[in-house]
């Protein structure tokens, strides 16, 4: 990380996981949503060969699917037992792909996302629930050799809070992105302006960057500006999405969203300091590809 931090040019996250499993035919239906490509050798060998399709688009940190294997949620479908196969699954399957284009610099982040629904700021659990289940993530996905962490779609300023604080302790370097709404808050209503500050003191030397991301680019538009300038020194970035959540399949895909134009749009979040460029739900290979020859090269 430090290498990619030292470049001037912003550095290159990978796009989204779940929706492009979906879009290649692999179920995803809630709770599990993207962890059912872990369940069996088919959706094993999608996830493997989308990982290396971001990573030769250019992706310098690949996600780990991660988003859905935490004890909570392998609980509600009977399979706690797999836990640590699953999450060891999901890093090998992005580890094999950020070897296969060395000496290229590409990066595995262990994804952990929300314990509930993160567009359900709502049912946030209680505080210590949310640090012992996110220790508890956090340290096996340290333990499987990940490079960095990396928390994102937070959309509660307690939850936030409390994965950072786990994530630390790790002693692994981590990235935070945040779930917004418009004019300059969480999806759960709480100003920016008194949650960056906080997260920046928690996190530390080892929060490396302070991100938003699943936001449309109009939501973007509006918050990303006064968020940049709060991030003060921590690196800061985005990631929109296209398309719409969905309580069946989790996301309907966008009809269409070109990368060329997802790309031009992005340019100027770089001409103005975004360090952390990639896409969210809705994006493929072909938007991070576009990101690279548009911002990049």
């Amino acid at each position: 990380m430090e290498q990619l931090l030292a470049r001037p040019r912003p550095i290159l996250i990978d796009g989204a996981v779940g929706t492009e499993l979906l879009r290649r035919g692999v179920r995803t239906e809630l709770p599990l949503w993207s962890a059912h490509a872990l369940l069996n050798e088919e959706g094993i060998e999608v996830l493997r060969q989308l990982h290396l399709d971001y990573a030769r688009a250019g992706a310098e940190i690949l996600v780990t699917n991660t988003f859905r294997t935490n004890l909570r949620t392998l609980k509600l479908v009977g399979k706690e037992a797999e836990w640590k196969t699953l999450n060891q699954l999901a890093v090998e399957a992005a580890r094999a792909a950020a070897e296969a284009v060395a000496p290229q610099p590409c990066l595995v982040a262990g994804g952990l996302a929300p314990l509930e629904d993160c567009y359900r700021p709502e049912r946030t659990p209680p505080k210590k629930e949310c640090y012992d289940e996110h220790k508890q993530q956090a340290e096996l996905l340290a333990e499987l050799g990940v490079d960095l962490l990396f928390l994102e779609t937070f959309s509660h300023g307690k939850e936030a809070k409390a994965a950072l604080r786990a994530a630390s302790e790790t002693g692994l370097d981590i990235v935070l992105s945040l779930c917004p709404k418009a004019p300059a808050q969480l999806l759960s209503g709480e100003p920016l302006e008194e949650l960056v500050p906080e997260l920046i003191e928690i996190g530390g030397e080892r929060l490396r960057g302070l991100l938003l991301n699943c936001a449309t680019p109009e939501v973007m538009d509006q918050v990303y500006p006064r968020f940049a300038e709060l991030t003060g020194k921590v690196p800061h970035g985005l990631y929109p999405h296209m398309g719409e959540a969905d309580d069946i399949v989790g996301w309907k895909l966008p009809e269409e969203g070109k990368p060329e134009a997802y790309a031009e749009w992005m340019r100027a979040r770089a001409t103005v300091g975004a360090r952390f460029l990639g896409g969210c739900c809705g994006t493929t290979p072909e938007h991070i590809a576009a990101l690279r020859a548009t911002v990049i090269s």
